[in-house]
């Protein structure tokens, strides 16, 4: 495949967009304060994605110990460095330059070996890998099939892609978009609710390229528990899918 013939996802102006809050990045009272939340909430159905599809022990601090992992719109390895801490030897790629350079300075500071690249996916030669993840992505990206096809190439045969997405309902639109944008919990023109896929819509575009899903789950808010997972998806959702 030459260069002139690979699959191009990036937006450009969204890139950009998250390029210049790269410095915030790892603040979690930041422009970033919503992904610090979710992440627990996020590894917790990663780990059990992970010990369920691989049938590791579920107690072992290393679950990925020999396995490959990638991370796709990794900002500045919010998620990489977690999955590096469970064993994994990761790789992370994002669109945005300025982000690639803040996670391999924090990576170095936390004592983690992991690969960061920047650009599209397609560019970077990695081949195929046991796990592929990509988190709150995939309504960011020009063409969204064509997005879910490179992820599809670079898992392995028995390989666990795990994923998550804002839903696009009434709530995802007052919350995400209205109030944390206007309130500032997350920058301005960091969400365009249109581009919102419903899982429906996500669950058929993972079948068209090949993908059964293996489990889904919401990723609600409540004033007692924070955010946290739940069979409500209206908010936003996150699965776990295998090759059929």
């Amino acid at each position: 495949m030459t260069n002139a013939s690979l699959p191009e996802t990036i937006n450009a102006a969204e890139a950009a967009h998250f390029g210049a809050l790269a410095a915030e990045w790892w603040d979690p009272k930041g422009s970033s304060a919503m992904l610090h939340r979710m992440n627990p909430v996020r590894l917790h159905f990663i780990r059990s994605a992970i010990d369920t599809h691989f049938g590791s022990d579920t107690k072992s601090r290393y679950p990925l110990a020999g396995k490959t992992a990638l991370d796709v719109g990794c900002g500045a390895g919010l998620l990489c460095e977690p999955l590096a801490r469970l064993g994994g030897a990761v790789t992370g790629v994002d669109a945005a330059p300025e982000n690639i350079d803040v996670a391999m300075a924090h990576a170095a500071l936390s004592g983690l070996t992991i690969n960061y690249r920047a650009g599209e996916i397609a560019a970077q030669g990695l081949g195929q890998l046991d796990v592929v993840t990509c988190m709150e992505v995939i309504e960011h990206v020009m063409d969204p099939a064509a997005f879910v096809a490179e992820l599809v190439r670079h898992l392995r045969p028995d390989g666990l892609l795990l994923l998550s997405t804002p839903n696009r309902t009434a709530v995802s639109r007052l919350f995400l978009v209205e109030a944390a944008e206007r309130l500032g919990q997350v920058p301005r023109g960091t969400h365009d609710w249109d581009k919102f896929l419903t899982p429906e819509e996500l669950t058929a575009l993972l079948a068209d390229a090949g993908l059964e899903v293996i489990d889904m789950q919401g990723i609600a808010f409540s004033p007692m528990s924070g955010l946290h997972l739940s069979e409500n998806k209206a908010l936003n959702y996150i699965l776990s899918a295998r090759l059929r």
